[in-house]
């Protein structure tokens, strides 16, 4: 009938998104109108078997671009990640990568040149032992988020801890924030899926006594100032075994922090900190400076016995020929030296918290504690040793009472 108004939802018609509101009006005509479209430009229509068709046109060395949805509405969302790659000069995502193909990809091109060394070889340990496995074969477009929770409930009803499996998802998720920046997907479906609850970890560092009773016990070991740092200073393991002699100045009583010392693909190898702040300058207690003394003299007394064995590495911590210690070779003689004192089993890293929680039972501001623990925000100080604030909170409540009353 003349002058009827088109049904929109018609098999024959063709919104076109640059322009909202015009809609042809002659069946079968899929959305042609008087003049030619223009390049890069998209449209939406139905075709007769129901699904529904995004067509961008004028792609160059590509011509037009088909994406097919159930809805409008999926359709719509494939037009505009493709209508937004065009525009950004990016190519536009096929259908068909999967999601194994892209993670080998942002693994190699994007994550290794940016990240830490050992950052990568978690992300890349993650994501080829635990998501290709599972999601590999995944149409990358078509990945949801009940995809990722499967993921993470399987790896759950697999023995694997929720902060490993947080972990997962954590990786997922900032890979898929590149899919996005990059056009490949529409949505990040890692960040509609909740974290598994993680089971806190207790800290139950040395006290003051066992402290006394852990150095006393290490007294006249070869790795006596390593342990001495460790407790007094709290220095990362990676940080104490990639520390040079370049880095220490005891005349001033001061260390500097400036690399790690980790394991990758088999090979001890120095690496940058951790996070700006983790690249610090610490001022040593007496009795570290004291140790190192003691220590550096020790040391030169295995350089004359080593001869040409010797491998001038420069490493504070070293082996009788100068090589560099392993993490689990401290942490093994750490753990005989526990059990000798007869005190409780820990890990090396508890020694780090060791000396956080003696520093903060002492009134040190937590503000001091984090820088000298190289920490990236206060928050992750308080939160990690929130054990010891409830002590220091009466404390201060005390003072205030007293200041306030001047009782």
């Amino acid at each position: 009938m003349s002058g009827s108004v088109p049904d929109p939802f018609d098999s024959s018609l063709t919104a076109n998104i640059g322009e909202l509101g015009r809609i042809p009006t002659k069946a079968g005509e899929h959305g042609r109108r008087k003049g030619r479209r223009g390049n890069s430009e998209g449209s939406i229509y139905r075709r007769k078997d129901g699904r529904w068709v995004a067509q961008v046109s004028g792609v160059a060395g590509r011509g037009r671009i088909f994406r097919y949805g159930k809805t409008r509405a999926e359709a719509a969302a494939k037009l505009t990640t493709a209508l937004k790659s065009v525009q950004d000069g990016l190519p536009i995502p096929g259908e068909r990568q999967t999601v194994d193909q892209y993670l080998e990809s942002w693994l190699e091109e994007s994550a290794k040149p940016s990240i830490r060394p050992m950052t990568y070889v978690s992300y890349a340990s993650l994501i080829r032992l635990h998501v290709i496995p599972e999601l590999g074969g995944v149409p990358l477009a078509k990945l949801t988020p009940q995809h990722v929770q499967a993921l993470m409930n399987r790896k759950l009803a697999a023995g694997l801890s929720p902060r490993r499996v947080a972990m997962i998802r954590g990786v997922l998720r900032t890979a898929l924030n590149r899919a996005l920046r990059w056009g490949l997907v529409s949505r990040n479906v890692a960040t509609l899926v909740s974290p598994p609850r993680a089971v806190r970890f207790e800290v139950r560092p040395l006290e003051p006594e066992q402290a006394r009773l852990f150095l006393k016990a290490v007294s006249g070991d070869p790795l006596e100032a390593l342990y001495t740092v460790a407790l007094a200073v709290g220095l990362r393991q990676g940080e104490l075994l990639g520390l040079r002699w370049e880095d220490v100045d005891l005349d001033a009583g001061v260390l500097h922090i400036r690399h790690g010392l980790q394991r990758i693909e088999g090979k001890l190898r120095l690496v940058e900190p951790k996070s700006p702040r983790a690249r610090r300058t610490i001022v040593m207690p007496a009795l570290v400076t004291e140790s190192l003394r003691s220590h550096r003299v020790r040391q030169m007394e295995q350089r004359l016995l080593a001869g040409t064995e010797w491998e001038a590495g420069d490493f504070v911590f070293s082996t009788a020929i100068g090589r560099p210690l392993t993490d689990s070779t401290v942490t093994h003689m750490f753990q005989r030296h526990l059990a000798r004192a007869g005190l409780p089993r820990q890990r090396f890293h508890d020694l780090r918290h060791a000396c956080a929680s003696l520093l903060l039972a002492q009134d040190v501001s937590p503000r001091v504690v984090m820088e000298l623990l190289g920490h990236s925000q206060i928050s992750l100080t308080l939160n990690t040793y929130s054990h010891v604030m409830p002590g220091l909170q009466a404390e201060a409540a005390a003072r205030m009472d007293v200041l306030l009353t001047q009782r």
